[in-house]
Parts: C-alpha cells; sequence; structure tokens
C-alpha cells in the first residue's frame, strides 16, 4: 500500500519513511502542499498523511483540493490540537487526525483502519437504492430521480456510515466518534444540523422522514424500507 506524506519537517518525514517501509509500506513524500497535489496526481497514493501547517497550500488547502478528484483516505498528523482546527480538517475532507507528539503505534493503527476502509469489502453490496435515491458506495455518487445530488464531505461520511449499519440504532457518541475522529468532540448540534442537510436533499419529505430516523435520547436509524 502507497503511502505519501507531507510534512515540512524533514526529521519526521525520514523518520515516518523509514518505520512505514519496515512495516510494508511503499512511501512518497512531500515538504509542502503544493508538491502534495503533484506528487498525489503522479503517484495516486492509497493513503495521504498531512501536516496541517505546510507552506505554500496549507493542509485544508490541500485537503480541499485533493477532494475535487480522489477518495483516497487522508490522516491528519498536526501539532494543533484545537477542536475548530480538527473539524476544519474533516470538514474538508480529511478521514482521520492524530495530533503530534503521537505514538507511532497508534498511527499504525489508525494507517491500518484507513487501509481497511478504502479496500472493498468481500460480498459488499456497492450500491443501495431507497425510494428515488441510489446510493454508490464504491464510487461515493449519490442519485435522486436520476439527478445527482452535491452532498459535503460530513455529509457523505454521516449517510456512508448510517447505510453500512443498515437498519441499526447508530448512537450520538458512534457517530460523532467516526466522523470527527475524537471522543473528546461534544454534540453541541453538528448531528442535527448535518441530519436536518441529508433530510432536505433525500427525503420526499424532510419533516415527516422516512429513511434517515432519530431515535429520541440515542441516536439515528437508516431504514431502506418505508
Amino acid at each position: 500500500m502507497k503511502v505519501l506524506i507531507a510534512d515540512d519537517d524533514p526529521q519526521l518525514v525520514r523518520a515516518l519513511r523509514i518505520t512505514l517501509a519496515t512495516h510494508g509500506y511503499e512511501v512518497v513524500a512531500a515538504a509542502d502542499g503544493a508538491a502534495a497535489l503533484t506528487l498525489a496526481a503522479e503517484t495516486r497514493p492509497d493513503i495521504l498523511l498531512l501536516d496541517l501547517g505546510m507552506p505554500r497550500l496549507d493542509g485544508v488547502q490541500t485537503i480541499t483540493a485533493l477532494r475535487g478528484w480522489t477518495t483516497a483516505p487522508i490522516l491528519v498528523v498536526s501539532g494543533r490540537t484545537g477542536s475548530a482546527d480538527k473539524v476544519e480538517a474533516l470538514d474538508a475532507g480529511a478521514d482521520d487526525y492524530v495530533t503530534k507528539p503521537f505514538q507511532i503505534d497508534e498511527l499504525l493503527a489508525r494507517l491500518r483502519a484507513l487501509g481497511r476502509r478504502a479496500a472493498p469489502q468481500p460480498g459488499e453490496e456497492p450500491v443501495l437504492t431507497f425510494a428515488d435515491v441510489t446510493i454508490d458506495l464504491a464510487r461515493r455518487i449519490v442519485t435522486r430521480a436520476d439527478e445527482v445530488v452535491h452532498l459535503t464531505p460530513t455529509e457523505w461520511r454521516m449517510l456512508e456510515f448510517l447505510t453500512r449499519n443498515s437498519g441499526a440504532l447508530v448512537t450520538r457518541q458512534t457517530l460523532l466518534k467516526e466522523i470527527w475522529g475524537s471522543e473528546q468532540v461534544s454534540d453541541s448540534g453538528y448531528l442535527r444540523l448535518y441530519m436536518s442537510q441529508l433530510r432536505k436533499k433525500l427525503e420526499a419529505d424532510p419533516a415527516r422522514p422516512r429513511h434517515l430516523l432519530t431515535e429520541q435520547g440515542m441516536g439515528y436509524r437508516f431504514v431502506p424500507e418505508g
């Protein structure tokens, strides 16, 4: 599996390159955001590992540009510990966030998890339909009445997780951890906001949803038939 590291700290890049190579990863590296975009287009990495505080293009700008053409998982590794920085990066399209300094075992575990998420699962049905909506999980495309529905990266992550757990109750805390990658993120209305947006885009009657349901005091449930 190929990993692209984008960080302007040459010592960290060197250490990561050696460590990841010993664990079977192929590693390419860039020292700034602009170089990372060029290298990503040339090498098509399976996973991207990005810092936020990079020259030329910062991490969020780089993530936004990458999400214009690739769905490869993005792991942010940054010294910025504020929740606002984490939310901004994840909303831009990052899949996970690790703060510096980090334990290498944790970083490797998160890379393995992202690798499993990126790989298709045996027997997994890549296309799901309900009402006039079609969700192509493999291509990350949602259509309604044969027209593409434009979702934000966070809306997509929320919809994808609910549909992959079709029929099951997904608690608020589980969704918060899955979407924002941290148990420290509290529900300050984010989930209600994104669920409301998803219903407006996908439900025939957003005020009376039949598929994207709220379980009061507990969480949410996706029901394909309704």
